[in-house]
């Protein structure tokens, strides 16, 4: 696997329509190719509005099979720049069993599979559990161009347990794509990614919306980042209020040195959990 990995992170606003969306987001991975990187990961439930924040059923019709028509559409391009791709969509399994999903693609565009949120909020402004079943497809980790990724999907973030079953099954990146409101959680955004990333050894990156919807106040900061396992963030957070592309550059090797620095895999002790994980 390359020692140097260039990774790149889209943080945008909703442009009204899902078809205008997609145009836009092949637009950023366009631009990120055009600047070296070998893999992206777009924003929370990325070609939609962030429609939680109302429980509506008509927003429902923004599911789609995974894979399946948007999937296919990036599996081209993905082919075409040589660029893995992670696609947080809205998915339909069948009709009435609704997942919030991402899909991730090889650089030779073929499908790899998903991970499906399995931790679903139900607070205001983030109706989660009207749209989506918890996911039921645990922690995958996928073998990529650019080695072994995962994803994690916003409140998960909250989470620890999920983010070390990643790192337990080798994942170098993790990827957390997420819609995340000012008002609420931005004293946590700086907070709980750096620290999952020393706790588990490997790089993350965290996505963020901007911009203030239509369907409600929740103000998106942005603020998007690449952090290191020594929870540094790779060059500057993104910016606060405006759609960003980030692009940074991955020191691998980091994650070696940390690992041989700090033994946390070889001295955790799961024999003494068992309390923990009784109901």
């Amino acid at each position: 696997m390359p020692e140097n990995i260039r990774a790149a992170l889209v943080q945008t606003s909703w442009t009204g329509d899902k078809e205008s969306m997609i145009k836009a987001h092949e637009e950023y991975a366009r631009q990120a190719a055009a600047q070296g990187a070998k893999v992206i990961c777009f924003q929370e439930l990325f070609y939609g509005p962030y429609f939680c924040q109302v429980q509506d059923k008509q927003y429902y019709s923004y599911a789609e099979s995974i894979p399946g028509p948007t999937t296919e559409r990036f599996q081209a391009l993905a082919a075409e720049l040589g660029m893995v791709m992670v696609l947080p969509m809205y998915e339909q399994e069948q009709p009435g069993v609704l997942y919030n999903t991402a899909a991730v693609v090889d650089a030779d565009g073929s499908y790899l599979g998903k991970y499906r949120k399995t931790h679903i909020p139900q607070v205001k402004g983030f109706w989660e559990k009207f749209y989506f079943r918890p996911g039921n497809l645990g922690y995958p980790t996928f073998d990529t161009a650019v080695g072994r990724i995962g994803v994690y999907i916003c409140y998960d973030r909250h989470f620890p347990e999920g983010w070390r079953a990643l790192g337990l099954a080798g994942a170098r990146i993790v990827f957390n794509p997420s819609a995340t409101h000012r008002g609420l959680s931005s004293y946590l955004w700086k907070l709980e990614q750096p620290a999952s990333a020393v706790a588990n050894e490997y790089f993350i990156g965290a996505i963020n919306r901007t911009g203030i919807e239509p369907l409600g106040e929740n103000d998106f900061y942005g603020t998007s980042y690449f952090v290191d396992p020594e929870g540094k963030f790779v060059g500057e957070t993104g910016d606060a209020h405006n759609p960003e592309l980030i692009v940074r550059d991955l020191d691998m090797a980091l994650l070696e040195e940390v690992r041989d620095r700090w033994q946390f895999y070889r001295d955790r002790r799961p024999d003494a959990y068992d309390q923990l994980v009784k109901p």
